[in-house]
């Protein structure tokens, strides 16, 4: 019999970080989802789908990855969801496993209204502005909870780089960098680039309008101590 496939946890992650039009679903009621979700769900209530397709997935075609607290519900609403004629369901169990970000309605919609990336050395100040992708949400997120310092060393004369204290998930393509990129470097580095270099890895934010002379005034030609935090605005 056709039905959904059904994945592991870790290929649920690794599937997040795609940029194709994927859509995460908890089918849980709304007060668990309210307590903790993985970031970037949508509530579809396990007990709502019944007869008509749900108004928030109007695409046959979309891939759907779905989950709930102990991995019932989301067998039976991934089994539903097929029937109604959805083409790539994957289900993936329970959010009590989930090794991944986790955040309270509260927090995410905070995190939604306009994040700016705060970036800070030696006194001065620079403001990013977050790239649309699952990477740097997952760096606004981890952010939250606080700043971080990150000691960073100067590589190949175009890029200041430090270890991230935790893994970020990657969002790699082709990319020319430009004095003001911020990058993520294999999942848990960053990197500040005050030049060109062109690589597969993730841009996590950009410093706009910025040269690499006023860049290099502020870090320094050798290794420095720099700050990252989150402001939002309204």
């Amino acid at each position: 019999m056709k039905t959904y496939t059904q994945i592991d946890q870790k290929t649920a992650m690794a599937m997040m970080a795609r940029e194709d039009g994927h859509v995460v679903v908890d089918v849980r009621r709304q007060d668990e989802y309210d307590a903790g979700h993985i970031p970037g769900a949508i509530l579809i209530p396990n007990e709502s789908i019944e007869g008509e397709r749900p108004a928030a997935l109007e695409d046959l075609d979309q891939i759907i990855l779905i989950y709930c607290r102990s991995g019932n519900r989301s067998k039976q609403a991934a089994q539903k969801l097929f029937d109604m004629g959805y083409r790539h369901i994957y289900e993936f169990g329970g959010i009590t496993a989930w090794t991944g970000a986790i955040v309270t309605s509260e927090q995410e919609a905070a995190v939604s209204s306009a994040p700016s990336l705060v970036i800070r050395a030696n006194g001065k100040t620079f403001y990013a502005t977050l790239a649309d992708n699952a990477s740097a949400r997952a760096f606004a997120e981890k952010l939250s909870g606080g700043s971080i310092e990150v000691e960073m060393r100067d590589y190949g004369s175009f890029e200041k780089v430090g270890p991230l204290p935790w893994s970020l998930p990657r969002s790699d393509e082709d990319i020319t960098t430009e004095p003001g990129d911020v990058i993520l470097y294999q999942g848990s580095q960053i990197t500040i680039y005050y030049d060109q270099n062109t690589w597969d890895f993730t841009r996590l934010a950009r410093i706009e309008n910025i040269t690499r002379e006023a860049l290099l005034d502020a870090f320094g030609n050798g290794d420095v101590r720099i700050s990252f935090s989150i402001e939002w605005s309204e």
